[in-house]
């Protein structure tokens, strides 16, 4: 008798998200502060763009579930599940500013999503491997 599958799950780092928290309190209160408005407004701008990408770090956890069934993405507002029949995996590498970046991709008959070690918080390659390796 074979052992269910584990239930496998990746997420932004969580130091990665607490750091764009304390980078948006940060900026809005350089913001508040400033006496020139031009920066004023760049730093508010920027500070709203963390806060975005924070929140979209905190809200969407985990960002990729695995388990024998299939695989669930998890986005800010709702999620998408796919059993392996409807998705192929695989790792695409480019060259970027001089240096090899890997992306994971989840290419299903209605969507393609492309993750990287941002939203994974682990190489796409290993992330890939165990995907593999959940889906036999």
């Amino acid at each position: 008798m074979t052992s269910p599958k584990a239930r496998l799950d990746w997420s932004t780092p969580p130091a990665l998200v607490a750091i764009g928290w304390f980078a948006t309190v940060g900026a809005a209160v350089w913001a508040v502060l400033s006496d020139d408005l031009a920066g004023r407004v760049l730093v508010a701008l920027a500070a709203l763009v963390v806060a975005l990408l924070a929140l979209h770090g905190t809200l969407a956890r985990p960002r990729l579930t695995a388990d024998s069934n299939g695989v669930t993405l998890r986005r800010l507002t709702s999620r998408r599940q796919w059993t392996w029949a409807e998705v192929n995996v695989r790792v695409i590498r480019t060259k970027r500013l001089g240096r090899q970046v890997s992306t994971l991709e989840l290419d299903a008959e209605d969507d393609l999503v492309v993750l990287g070690w941002l939203d994974l918080g682990t190489p796409p390659e290993d992330v890939a491997d165990a995907l593999r390796e959940l889906r036999t």
